[in-house]
């Protein structure tokens, strides 16, 4: 299963993938590590698309080999996650997609504003810039709010959701 993460920085989806990868021994795929790791590079200031390109083809090779992977990135843009069903569907699996958000917009800044980065050298987004992004909405999504849940609250809600999901 191809297990597509998205939402704004600071909403808590690397997380909940993160720990959700733990869980169900899955691979993590992280755009915010591959598109650092080419800016780190010295081939481009800017990843652009490579970053997404990049991970389309890490979770493709996992998926071919069997292994659940979960996507992670802010996945802003339909044609994003678009490209990212694609890939499911090239592997012959199933995918689930996954916006996480922070409905209350106190709590949400304060993310943004007062988390560390943990890719070396990765400048995390403003609030600014965060609230102003393009953000394109998502249909059909598993909608998770971390705005009053715990990590474990929260992870508990999307396992009970993605086995209802793999049930249809």
């Amino acid at each position: 299963m191809l297990i597509i993460f998205g939402g704004l920085p600071g909403s808590g989806k690397t997380t909940i993938a993160r720990a959700l990868a733990e869980r169900l021994n899955a691979v993590h795929v992280r755009v915010d590590t591959i598109e650092q790791g080419i800016r780190a590079s010295g081939i481009a200031d800017d990843a652009g698309p490579a970053g997404y390109i990049v991970a389309y083809g890490i979770a493709g090779d996992n998926l071919t080999l069997g292994r659940t992977v979960i996507a992670d990135s802010v996945n802003p843009l339909r044609i994003t996650r678009s490209a990212w069903l694609s890939v499911a569907q090239a592997a012959g699996v199933m995918a689930a997609e996954v916006e996480v958000i922070c409905s209350d917009k106190a709590e949400h800044r304060n993310r943004v504003e007062t988390r560390l980065t943990d890719v070396e050298g990765l400048v995390k987004p403003t609030w600014q810039e965060t609230s102003e992004r393009a953000y394109d909405e998502w249909h059909d999504a598993i909608l998770i709010d971390t705005a009053l849940k715990t990590v474990e609250a929260a992870l508990d809600e999307l396992m009970s959701r993605l086995k209802l999901l793999a049930m249809r």
